[in-house]
């Protein structure tokens, strides 16, 4: 299940919102999508961090393989990364301050 329409996801999104203040109108109107999907994609990282990664043959326990979460996760893990680091630039071109905030929101994440 996922928290997309969670209070703990709202929060999560203003948090990052509220990283690029600084930013002027017409950037910030094209990376506040990256902003929604930076924050749906912790939502779902965090999901499939609970679920198995590796399926292992009860017969033989040497046989194992990776479970259709562990793909989703690692695919989604790469997605998250890219946009990390387009917001980064973006807060490096206007902010550096706002890239200390947002650096330490995305520690929390961890």
């Amino acid at each position: 299940m996922f928290l997309y329409d969670s209070k703990k996801f709202k929060i999560r999104l203003e948090e990052l919102k509220d990283a690029f203040h600084n930013v002027d109108a017409e950037t910030n109107k094209v990376i506040l999508p990256l902003i929604s999907k930076v924050a749906y994609l912790e939502d779902q990282l965090a999901y499939l961090e609970d679920l198995p990664h590796i399926r292992v043959n009860p017969n033989n326990p040497a046989q194992q393989k990776t479970t259709e979460a562990a793909l989703l996760y690692k695919k989604r893990q790469e997605s998250y990364m890219n946009a990390v680091r387009i917001l980064i630039s973006v807060l490096n071109k206007t902010d550096t301050s706002a890239t200390d905030t947002l650096l330490e929101l995305l520690k929390q994440f961890e």
